[in-house]
């Protein structure tokens, strides 16, 4: 096993798997290679024992039947839950090849040129957040837009430390309800820092009219209602790239803004944009 693990390395991802002989049970990937993966699951294995998974991802990968068999597992312990480890054995050619292919596919899409404008988008629910950043990294595909970058931090906190690093962060997507600091806190933040204080930031809630209220009277430029349709977020950014280029028009539907005009400089802040097709000499930032 050490030996296949040097000649494919893991990379972590969370990936939906399904079980054809327990359909109800949904688990997640934390990481994968060419060969194998490694489950996050309450469900108990021997070792040796084979089961076959359904693994997929919206927006970046259709399901996938693999019969895999289990390596070992791991208890569950305090920040860190249990699973189990399973390789495709070699005698199922054709699964191992399905998965070499989903590893491709992955690796592909984690394989981007240099960004020019960067999203940072905060969610504490990892898998949601991936399914958010599949929807943001597919528009880019669909539309054209070179130069879309998307980051992902899965608390406030972190969030905060990566907007204060460089390179500088365009455009924030984030959460309310967060551990450790929440979005409320975190645009509060971003608003009294001098270098951030017209940073766009588009805000994904089910927060009641306080928490409205607040972030309104902080600044943000829009807010999406949880649950939020991938079109719908996917339109939203479309829309601040091509405001950003000068290109103001009215926001999509779903997209609500706050009660008063929006602030350009909110809109325009930074020197770059992406290129979108059609825009050939993008307007100059505010």
């Amino acid at each position: 096993m050490s030996k296949e693990r040097r000649a494919h390395p893991r990379f972590p991802l969370v990936l939906t798997v399904q079980y054809l002989d327990a359909a109800s049970v949904l688990d997640y990937t934390e990481n994968l290679s060419a060969t194998g993966l490694f489950i996050r699951t309450d469900r108990r294995f021997l070792p040796g024992e084979r089961t076959t998974l359904v693994v997929s991802f919206p927006q970046l990968l259709e399901p996938v039947d693999l019969t895999v068999e289990v390596v070992r597992s791991r208890d569950s312990a305090e920040g860190s839950p249990g699973g189990v480890a399973v390789r495709v054995p070699d005698d199922l050619p054709d699964h191992r090849a399905k998965l070499a292919e989903v590893t491709r596919v992955v690796l592909k899409a984690a394989q981007a040129p240099e960004p020019t404008f960067r999203i940072l988008l905060v969610e504490d629910n990892s898998l949601v957040a991936q399914m958010y950043a599949a929807a943001l990294r597919k528009l880019s595909e669909t539309d054209k837009i070179t130069g879309l970058g998307v980051e992902v931090c899965n608390d406030g906190a972190s969030a905060w430390g990566r907007l204060l690093r460089s390179p500088s962060i365009d455009l924030l997507i984030t959460d309310v309800f967060m551990p450790v600091l929440t979005g409320v806190d975190l645009v509060e933040r971003v608003r009294a820092e001098p270098a951030l204080e017209h940073l766009p930031v588009v805000v994904i809630s089910s927060g009641g009219p306080k928490e409205r209220a607040t972030l309104t009277a902080l600044g943000v430029t829009l807010f999406l209602q949880k649950p939020v349709k991938y079109p719908d977020l996917a339109d939203t950014v479309r829309f601040l790239i091509r405001a950003r280029q000068g290109r103001v028009t009215s926001p999509p539907k779903a997209a609500v803004a706050p009660p008063r005009e929006p602030d350009p400089r909110a809109l325009t802040a930074g020197d770059e944009a992406p290129t979108v097709p059609g825009n050939k000499k993008p307007a100059p930032s505010r």
